[in-house]
């Protein structure tokens, strides 16, 4: 799935959920280590965990972040794929 994020310096979330668990997930832009580190800790984990962990963090001023944006796109996954 592609997520659009919004108020961030990455630009799009691509990633895969099977069974409830993250499979993958890849930023457009956006700081690139940092990115690849959270891509990797995600990896392997229950959607419903990683968005209790990364739903509300912010980066600096800003009100949101790419982990929150992912978040956000974790739950619009969930919310397209209700059973």
């Amino acid at each position: 799935m592609q997520y659009k994020t919004s108020g961030t310096c990455s630009q799009l979330i691509d990633f895969e959920v099977e069974d409830g668990i993250i499979q993958s997930v890849a930023f457009t832009v956006g700081c690139n280590g940092n990115l690849k580190g959270i891509s990797a800790l995600v990896a392997g984990m229950k959607v419903d965990d990683a968005i209790s962990k990364l739903k509300g963090i912010q980066c600096g001023h800003k009100t949101t972040s790419c982990p929150d944006q992912l978040a956000h796109a974790l739950e619009q996954y969930q919310a397209e794929h209700a059973d």
